[in-house]
This record gives C-alpha cells, sequence and structure tokens, in this order.
C-alpha cells in the first residue's frame, strides 16, 4: 500500500474507508498527509536510494530492522528473505531488541499445519521477512486453536481464506466480522508492549491474484482498523506502514514508486514525527518503548 494522490485510478480514494475517512478526514493519499487530534499521518520512502521497484523481502526487512536491506545486498528483493536477509532479522528484529529490552512481544497471525508441512517438503522456500523478524524474538507462532479463541488475527481478517487451508482436525473455525478481528487485536494489544500483525490482502488485490478485488481487501482492512480503534486500550499506539506501494495504482498489477504511509494514533503518535523512510521506523520504536 503505497500513498499517492487521490484520483479516480486509486482505490484508496474511490473505495468507501469509513473509519479510515472519519479519523482522517478523508482518504487515505497524501492531500490528509499532517496531524490530527491524537493521530499522525507522514509519508515513508520505500526505495531506500536503490534503483528499480521495491520488493517485499526487502522492504519488510529494512521496516523491521531499520537497516537498509536493498543497499546492503545491492538491490531490491521480490518475496521470500535468502541468508543475508535472514541474518540481518536475526540481529536487528525490532522485536528482538524489544524482548531483549524486557518488553512483552508477540505476533498476532496464525499458522496452519499445512504452512509447515510446505516448509518441511520445501514446497514453500521458507518463511516471510516479517515472521522471521518475529521468530528472532523467540515469540511462539500462534495456530487454530488461538484464532478460534479469539487469540489471533488471521492475514485475511474474517478467516474464510485461512480456514478453506485448515487440514482435518485443525477446524471449524468460526468466520468473524472485521470489527470483531480488530477487537481481537486490540485485545492482544493490550497485553504485549508490541504486538505485529501483518496482512497482504492489499498486495494480493493490486497483483490481481485470488480474485481479491481492491474494494474488498480495503474494505477488510478499514474493517479491522475500526474494530481497533474502538476497543484499543488508552496507552496502545497503532502504527500502520508497508513495505511497499502497489494497491494505490489501481490501473496497473505492478509495484509502485509511491511512499508508504505511516500513520500512527494514540497517546505516541506525536513521537512518531520526522520520519523519512522505511528505516526510521524500528529505531523510533526502540525510543518510544524505553521512555515507557
Amino acid at each position: 500500500m503505497g500513498l499517492a494522490p487521490a484520483s479516480a485510478d486509486n482505490p484508496l480514494a474511490t473505495t468507501p474507508t469509513p473509519a479510515l475517512r472519519s479519523l482522517l478526514g478523508g482518504p487515505l493519499t497524501v492531500e490528509q498527509v499532517g496531524a490530527g487530534e491524537g493521530w499522525l499521518l507522514l509519508p515513508l520512502d520505500a526505495r531506500l536510494g536503490v534503483d528499480g521497484l521495491p520488493q517485499s523481502a526487502t522492504g519488510q526487512t529494512a521496516l523491521f530492522t531499520g537497516v537498509n536491506a536493498p543497499a546492503a545486498i545491492g538491490h531490491h528483493v521480490t518475496a521470500f528473505p535468502g541468508p543475508q536477509l535472514r541474518a540481518i532479522l536475526a540481529e536487528h528484529s525490532v522485536l528482538k531488541r524489544a524482548a531483549e529490552a524486557g518488553r512483552r512481544v508477540t505476533f498476532a497471525n496464525p499458522f496452519t499445519r499445512a504452512y509447515f508441512e510446505r516448509l518441511e517438503t520445501r514446497r514453500r522456500r521458507t518463511h516471510s521477512a516479517t515472521t522471521w523478524a518475529a521468530l528472532a524474538a523467540g515469540v511462539e507462532l500462534r495456530g487454530p486453536g488461538d484464532l478460534a479463541a479469539g487469540r489471533a488475527v488471521s492475514w485475511d481478517v474474517l478467516r474464510d481464506r485461512f480456514q478453506a487451508a485448515l487440514s482435518d482436525g485443525e477446524g471449524p473455525v468460526p468466520e468473524v466480522s472485521a470489527e470483531e478481528a480488530g477487537g481481537h487485536l486490540a485485545a492482544l494489544a493490550g497485553d504485549h508492549h508490541v504486538t505485529l500483525y501483518e496482512t497482504f490482502l492489499t498486495d494480493l488485490a493490486g497483483h490481481f491474484r485470488f480474485g481479491l478485488t481492491a474494494a474488498d481487501a480495503l474494505t477488510r482492512v478499514d474493517g479491522l482498523l475500526a474494530g481497533l480503534l474502538a476497543a484499543r486500550p488508552a496507552d496502545v499506539t497503532l502504527l500502520l506502514s508497508s513495505d511497499h506501494g502497489n494497491v494505490e495504482a489501481g490501473d496497473h498489477k505492478r509495484h509502485t514508486l509511491n511512499p508508504v504511509p505511516l500513520l500512527a494514533v494514540g497517546p505516541a503518535a506525536r513521537r512518531f514525527a520526522g520520519l523519512e523512510a522505511i528505516t526510521d521506523l524500528a529505531p523510533r520504536m526502540l525510543e518510544v518503548l524505553a521512555e515507557g
């Protein structure tokens, strides 16, 4: 998800997103960059001085470590992190560093049995950079039982696509509304100092994959935010960002060169003012955590 001007080709401008529009006074576009009561919206550079389109593996590594990952290996890397990126995540993961400082950290996403079977049989090459960032902190990955009990939030928000991937004996996992899922995420955030949640709905929709439309993806994400903001404990600050642009360009299915949003909502929102690139986020998070 990138931050671009409002236009007829920008689904972020044309899709009804009541939670975001109520908060920002308009859609999640560059026109809303600024600050309001308890919130801040900034554009963050995802290109990081490296030619080419920003990609997932290097972008996520940079976002979760503060290290300029594409510069470190000389190019942007798509999809999954190789050994060099995994080494950066293992050493510099913001979750790991927060845990080492005595903070409670967690990863909200659940995983199916089939996911681990694909890893074992090498039908899936490796974890995403996001998952490696969580594993570096020693967190225990959640499963379908956690999801059914409201102690996890699936990448698809509503659980419908997640449930289709369950093996015998793992379900059923009842579907929920996007707002209910947001409430579950708020509860996890209230119990931890850092709660990481990943959705790739907007990226799949931006690539025109699996029949997901931009409107469907953005509606789910906005509903999740509505539930999260409504149930968010008063001392929790929400940070929403991305590894690269994509869904904001509805006229093609490539990544973009646009900056990505940093939306901060909550008591520490103004502490994130002045950030310029995705590599600035993890260091500032650690500063804010150190301040208590």
